[in-house]
Formats: structure tokens, C-alpha cells, sequence
């Protein structure tokens, strides 16, 4: 059964094009002008993935984003922020409102299709184990996306703010490795930054709490390291 989309935007002409190109590779797409239109219409068909533009007039992506995910009957449709802006903050707001992923406009259309077919297998793949026996699964290693600050552990992909994601990446960028606090420092702070002798312990710590504290190691009198 092909994927429904609904696309939710105020441009006219970007859910015209967004519209073109998912339905020439098989989806089945919808449109709404706001927020109101579009919470009304997700109701009405539940779709597998809202495509919610972040800056609309009246109600805005992040309130629209709010609502959709306190609808019980949408708790297994995905939502992905299409947004032409590229700070930080907007990724942030995204994801505390519960937004599944996010699509940076302008986008090319292949690359479009693409993003959007791997948001669905990451539903289905959520979906298939649903059923399943929890004991008998496997835990997945956690995987970085560099390009979105994001790490995924068990499926379940998280945002995480740039000093904790650079600090993750530096210590599984060689797992069991013993890195040095000094090289820790210079490699995520720089060498110019002067903060407290405590700042790594802290990241370390919020880390920890993110992806549990079997994976960073400490040692010592030396430093930290990284173990799957």
C-alpha cells in the first residue's frame, strides 16, 4: 500500500511542487494552507508522514506540531519540519515539539523523495517490532548523523546540543580508545577556550543520562572512552 503524505505550508507553490514530485513516485499526497486546515485534515485521514512548514502566519509549525502530537489517533504518524531556516534554535524548538525529523527548504526533488522514504522506513521498522518479544531484541549500536547533530540508539533518534554531539563523536570516532582529557578539551573546546576544569565531567554526565552509562567509560586519571 503506497504512503499517504499530507503536506502542510503556506507557499502555494512549495506544496505544488512537493505534490508533483512524491506523487510520481507512488505516494498519495494531500495539501493544507495552515495549521488549523491541516490539523483538521490529519484528523480526517491520518496520514503516515505530515510534511509541517515551521513559519506559517496565524498558527505557526512548532504550535501545529504540539497539537498534531496530543491527538491519540496520530501517535504513529511521523512529523518532519520543512523549514528554510537553518539555525540551530528552529531544530531545536522542532524536536522539543516532537517533530520526527526535518527537511531544510530548497531541497532537490530526488534528495526530497529520498529523505522522505527513509523517515517511513524508520516508521516501519518502529512499527514491525511493536508485536514482537522486547527480550529477544538485540540492541542496536548507536549511530551518529553527523549533518543533523543527531544520534540514533535503538531506533530512537535524538537531538543533541553541538558541545555533547561533538564530544560523542569524537569518542566513537575510535571505540575503545582511551582519550585524554587535555585532547578532549582541545578537540571539542579548542585550545584558545578557557572554561572550568569541571566542563567535560558535566557533558559527560548529560550525556550519560542520554544514551545510558554503559557506553562512556571513565578512566582514571587519564580521561574517557567509548565502549558499544
Amino acid at each position: 500500500m503506497s504512503s499517504s503524505i499530507l503536506v502542510i505550508d503556506d507557499e502555494q507553490d512549495i506544496r505544488v511542487l512537493i505534490k508533483y514530485n512524491l506523487e510520481k513516485e507512488g505516494f498519495i499526497v494531500s495539501e493544507a494552507g495552515d495549521g488549523e486546515k491541516g490539523l483538521e485534515m490529519a484528523v480526517q485521514q491520518v496520514p503516515d508522514l505530515i510534511l509541517l512548514d515551521v513559519m506559517m502566519p496565524g498558527m505557526d509549525g512548532i504550535e501545529t506540531c504540539e497539537k498534531l502530537k496530543a491527538i491519540p489517533g496520530l501517535k504513529h504518524t511521523m512529523i518532519c519540519f520543512l523549514t528554510a531556516r537553518g539555525e540551530d534554535y528552529s531544530q531545536i524548538a522542532g524536536f522539543e515539539a516532537g517533530a520526527d525529523d526535518y527537511i531544510t527548504k530548497p531541497i532537490k526533488p530526488k534528495l526530497l523523495v529520498s529523505r522522505i522514504s527513509a523517515i517511513l522506513r524508520r516508521k516501519g521498522a518502529a512499527g514491525a517490532g511493536d508485536d514482537g518479544d522486547s527480550s529477544e531484541n538485540i540492541e542496536k549500536s548507536i549511530t551518529i548523523d553527523r549533518e543533523r547533530y543527531l544520534i540514533s540508539k535503538e531506533g530512537n533518534e535524538m537531538f543533541l546540543p553541538r558541545k555533547e554531539f561533538e564530544l560523542l563523536a569524537l569518542l566513537m570516532s575510535k571505540p575503545s580508545k582511551v582519550f585524554h582529557r587535555d585532547v578532549i578539551m582541545n578537540s571539542v573546546w579548542g585550545a584558545d577556550v578557557v572554561v572550568g576544569d569541571r566542563t567535560i565531567d558535566v557533558h559527560i554526565r548529560k550525556l550519560r543520562e542520554k544514551i545510558g552509562d554503559t557506553h562512556i567509560v571513565t578512566v582514571k586519571g587519564v580521561g574517557y572512552k567509548f565502549e558499544e
